[in-house]
């Protein structure tokens, strides 16, 4: 801990950032009736309108379901379900529909519709929210260990424009949520622990321990990253005096508790228990017994195919991460951001390593290692100091392969981010070419029956402004620090 905190991401460049994030998070969408989207949301109509927690009516349409007792349930964890309700509370209030007023039938347009319109708010009031945010405090982050605006930039767009966190962002699954949360853990960590004066604030554990507690009840393995930001949290802390220790901890467990209640409520309703879970009654997937809930052990072949295989490779949907762990590297390597960037490198191989473990660790239908998808941010983290250390031809290829990584992203965040099985490199057919014919799905296709090529036109019109401004701006602001940092004549 320093005396001073450090610099701080510009405001004006935040909010632009925050609103390109949301807006591409937002603009484009995934399958309704994609069984991962479909469960939660059948979870959620269930409660608004019956409830109750059950899918009894809505189990045939999904293979996503646990049954226990007489009756069907989602078999995810209940965040994304819970996070579900207020936009489906809100949709049938507005719109006076319900469900029992559709065709329950994949083949019905208008229960495709019902669907969509909770699906799209959701995502536009949840999960675009939390990936914006978490975007603009990595730019912080980025920004205050490096002392470059533009190297806190290029980090926040690597994360969530350049790697599958956008596309996923753009369903109700938890992969990009659950990281959002953990980006955001460790901001409150690391800001609440920079500068004696942020020390006495009440914000920083609330928003560490609220944080990670969420990010379990969307995904139980999150414990996992999780316990490793809890450990960085204590060993930021470990020149504090006890009391204000005891103060710190306490209020982060009184979060971590208030956020975890949801999901204890959920339960007692849908099982009468509130240590009762849905995967202990998953249908139709033997693998989720191996193990613990299809856990094992990782395994050096799947890992491969995480990283560099032609089916599920990172570094094909995102190349821009190449670069991280030498980027992480420099931070490990610098006494100030050492611990830093341990614990950005011991949350990505934790992921890694449980995505490993899996069962079902290619992710069924899915463009990318979609379980992996929590590491994006931490990976991406690495990319600031190397923009900060390097210069000329070095800052191109950064350049370069983030603005490709940009554009492959784009494609996948349109046309398909959850690629079926069956085609040899996934990235290339069904993503691209789909992408390249137009079959995309946007706002205005979708609901103001634009053509899909008009409503990618209106996005580009919108978020590239918005992107030549954050890269002018930070340049600007980069360029006053060192003219103020400059000796007077």
């Amino acid at each position: 801990m320093t005396g001073a905190a450090p610099v701080r991401a510009p405001h004006a460049i935040a909010i632009g950032l925050f609103l390109l994030v949301w807006l591409s998070c937002s603009w484009f969408g995934s399958q309704e009736f994609n069984p991962n989207n479909s469960t939660r949301l059948f979870a959620a109509i269930s409660l608004v309108e019956q409830g109750d927690a059950t899918i009894d009516e809505f189990q045939a349409l999904t293979i996503d379901k646990a049954k226990i007792g007489d009756h069907y349930y989602t078999d995810k964890s209940p965040g994304m379900t819970l996070m579900a309700v207020p936009s489906v509370w809100i949709a049938d209030r507005l719109t006076g529909d319900s469900a029992r007023r559709n065709p329950i039938d994949l083949a019905s347009s208008r229960f495709e519709n019902y669907l969509k319109l909770r699906m799209r708010l959701t995502v536009a009031t949840t999960v675009a929210v939390l990936i914006a945010f978490a975007a603009v405090l990595l730019f912080d982050l980025a920004t205050g260990v490096t002392g470059s605006v533009k190297a806190g930039l290029v980090a926040a767009l690597g994360y969530a424009t350049a790697t599958p966190a956008w596309g996923w962002s753009t369903t109700i699954f938890g992969h990009a949520p659950v990281g959002a949360l953990l980006l955001i853990a460790t901001w409150a960590v690391w800001r609440g622990t920079s500068g004696v004066r942020e020390l006495g604030r009440w914000r920083y554990p609330l928003m560490f321990g609220a944080a990670l507690g969420w990010a379990i009840v969307i995904e139980l393995q999150t414990v996992l990253p999780g316990v490793a930001v809890g450990l960085w949290a204590i060993w930021r802390t470990r020149s504090l005096s006890w009391p204000l220790r005891f103060r710190l901890a306490a209020l982060t467990a009184l979060a971590g508790l208030a956020a975890l209640t949801p999901m204890l409520v959920y339960n007692e309703i849908a099982f009468a228990t509130p240590f009762k879970v849905g995967y202990q009654g998953v249908v139709g997937f033997d693998g989720m017994q191996q193990g613990l809930f299809g856990l094992t052990y990782p395994h050096f072949d799947v890992l491969v195919q995480l990283l560099a295989g032609p089916d599920r490779g990172l570094v094909f949907v995102a190349p821009v991460l190449l670069l991280a762990p030498f980027g992480l590297a420099r931070l490990i390597r610098a006494p100030a951001t050492r611990d830093l960037g341990w614990l950005a490198l011991a949350v990505t191989v934790i992921v890694l390593l449980y995505n490993a473990s899996y069962y079902y660790w290619d992710g069924g239908y899915s463009t990318g290692p979609r379980h992996s998808i929590p590491a994006m941010g931490f990976l991406a983290l690495g990319l600031a100091p190397l923009w900060r250390a390097w210069g000329g031809t070095a800052r191109r290829l950064i350049a370069g392969l983030l603005g490709l990584s940009m554009a492959i992203n784009l494609a996948i965040a349109a046309a398909e981010v959850t690629a079926p099985h069956g085609y040899p490199f996934p990235l290339y057919d069904p993503v691209i070419t789909r992408f390249l014919a137009g079959q995309i799905r946007t706002v205005p296709s979708e609901w103001w029956r634009w053509g899909t090529g008009f409503g990618l036109a209106l996005y580009l019109t919108l978020a590239l402004p918005i992107l030549w401004f954050l890269f002018r701006a930070a340049g600007l602001s980069d360029r006053d620090e060192q003219n103020s940092l400059a000796p007077v004549a």
